[in-house]
């Protein structure tokens, strides 16, 4: 069987189209942290690679024969919460298992066997690794995987018993342990069973440094992609690989999953002689979008959490600048792999700025009534004016009940009006979103093929929405606002241009806020302006 793109679990190169994994890590620093006996964090969000690396690296430790290095995934023990003996012991089990399946040790086994309930639970832990090291001819290194994905007093009890043993390394404990997981452990806020709040670094302070797990180069997601082509002779349109890398930023799992679409997902391009089109590319996007796969599932949900919303939020609305967020959110936020801080505060990459807010919008969307047809013409154009006058209307009658349901009230308009052409545009063109911190606008492009034959090849409909809130005067709003939709209408090369103002001050009457101008000129660009 030929190889395929991974988008589930550890990558095998025997399998799968890899980049090899000891290439994304530097392994010399984690080798000279290993030889200085430090303890230290290796995170990344999930779904970067980051299981594949530590066991590859396992494995590069254990070839080497200065160490016996061992991975244990103790993801199992999170449903143990706070009952510590529950979580200790499948912690313990875990190792001695993971003992036996890598190194073939059988005695962790036994060791556990004989010892279970004679040992504290609260020392049971820093025995066996004791137990282990001392038996062991060589030093002993644990990479302990998924460690933030416990919760409450059996994380503290695990922290604290590697902790009580460092002191022992290397002779009676490991001489490193590599803590890995999403988070960097400065960001545990670990919950005790007696609402006592402990922060990882208080119970972990013999962490020496972080790590941080990357996304792909531009160059590795070409290189990962062109081994399809190495592998079945099929041909990839050279136009793909910007687009790829401005859709996923070298996110592993966006790049994995979009190649296992267009290759697999899609039947027509299983056929190995079909060479694969810009056209296939878009197409493979939009289904991965739609398909709320586990992974966007997983981010989507982390919009709910409160150091989230707060960076999100400020993103989306655009209102607010870089020091009003704190640090700590900013840094939270880039650990899970939602945003980017250099060189500027975004959300990391195209696909998730589509996904975002998508997914904040996704119960309004479905339940808009307005239909794809109504806003056709004859000749399949999209009539702008009338979509725009029907939301006007839209927005007068749901504004204030909607956005007021709303998560992300902040950039509320912005959403709606998001939701609402989704529920238009969603399966015959596309919306292309720009938005960040500091702009105080968004940017909406719309490409609509007129032709659903001819698609992309075909002519197309290029439409520019510059959306901002009025915070000053209204013409001070305009003049800006015509400035910044003219570059942007310029930079698409569109073919309409519109400035969108949510005049949301307390107070106005609907009837003074829903206007539309006439159409401005700014050089040979004309725009029209609609007051919501």
């Amino acid at each position: 069987m030929e190889k395929f793109f991974n988008n589930a679990g550890p990558s095998v190169p025997s399998k799968h189209y890899t980049i090899d994994p000891l290439q994304r890590i530097d392994v010399d620093n984690i080798e000279a942290l290993i030889a200085q006996e430090r303890y230290f964090v290796l995170h990344a969000p999930r779904q970067t690679g980051k299981t594949t690396c530590l066991l590859e690296l396992m494995f590069h430790l254990n070839k080497q024969a200065n160490y016996h290095a061992l991975y244990a995934n103790i993801e199992a023990a999170q449903i143990a919460r706070n009952e510590v003996t529950r979580g200790i012991n499948t912690i313990a089990s875990v190792i001695s298992r993971a003992a036996s399946l890598y190194l073939d040790n059988q005695d962790l086994l036994s060791w556990l066997e004989a010892y279970h309930g004679k040992i504290n639970t609260d020392d049971l832990l820093s025995s066996l690794l004791e137990h282990w090291t001392k038996q062991s001819e060589k030093p002993t290194v644990l990479f302990l995987d998924e460690v933030d994905a416990l919760v409450g007093d059996t994380l503290i009890s695990l922290l604290r018993q590697i902790r009580a043993g460092y002191a022992q390394r290397p002779t009676a404990f490991p001489q490193a342990i590599i803590l890995c997981g999403v988070r960097d452990v400065r960001d545990y806020r670990i919950h005790t069973q007696h609402q006592e709040i402990i922060t990882g670094g208080s119970a972990f302070n013999i962490k020496a440094k972080s790590l941080r797990l990357g996304n792909l180069t531009e160059s590795e997601v070409r290189d990962l992609w062109l081994q399809h082509t190495a592998e079945t002779g099929q041909i990839l349109d050279e136009t793909i690989f910007p687009q790829l890398w401005e859709d996923t930023h070298g996110q592993p799992w966006l790049v994995n999953a979009l190649g296992y679409e267009l290759t697999w997902d899609n039947k027509r391009l299983r056929d190995r002689n079909v060479p694969i089109t810009l056209e296939d590319y878009w197409q493979a996007k939009e289904n991965l979008i739609q398909s709320r796969a586990t992974h966007l599932d997983q981010l989507t949900d982390k919009l709910k959490e409160a150091r989230v919303h707060s960076v999100i939020s400020a993103l989306l609305s655009g209102k607010v600048t870089g020091d009003t967020i704190p640090t700590d959110d900013v840094q939270y936020v880039v650990d899970l792999g939602l945003i980017e801080s250099r060189p500027q505060l975004r959300i990391s990459n195209r696909i998730y700025q589509e996904v975002i807010p998508r997914e904040l919008t996704w119960t309004r969307q479905i339940t808009i009534a307005h239909e794809q047809s109504w806003y056709l013409t004859p000749q399949r154009h999209i009539d702008i004016p009338k979509l725009l006058s029907a939301f006007q209307q839209f927005f007068r009658e749901n504004a204030d009940a909607w956005i007021e349901r709303f998560d992300y009230k902040e950039a509320g308009p912005q959403l709606l009006l998001q939701a609402f052409l989704q529920r238009i545009i969603n399966g015959g063109g596309r919306i292309n979103r720009e938005y960040g911190l500091g702009r105080k606008r968004t940017d909406l492009f719309i490409e609509w093929p007129i032709s659903e034959e001819d698609g992309y090849y075909g002519a197309v409909q290029r439409i520019v929405f510059e959306l901002k809130i009025l915070y000053q005067s209204l013409e001070s709003t305009v003049v800006d606002g015509l400035k910044q939709t003219a570059a942007y209408a310029e930079q698409c090369g569109a073919d309409e241009a519109h400035l969108l103002i949510f005049d949301r001050r307390p107070g106005i009457a609907w009837d003074d806020k829903i206007w539309q101008d006439p159409a401005r000129h700014v050089g040979q660009r004309s725009i029209s302006i609609w007051g919501m």
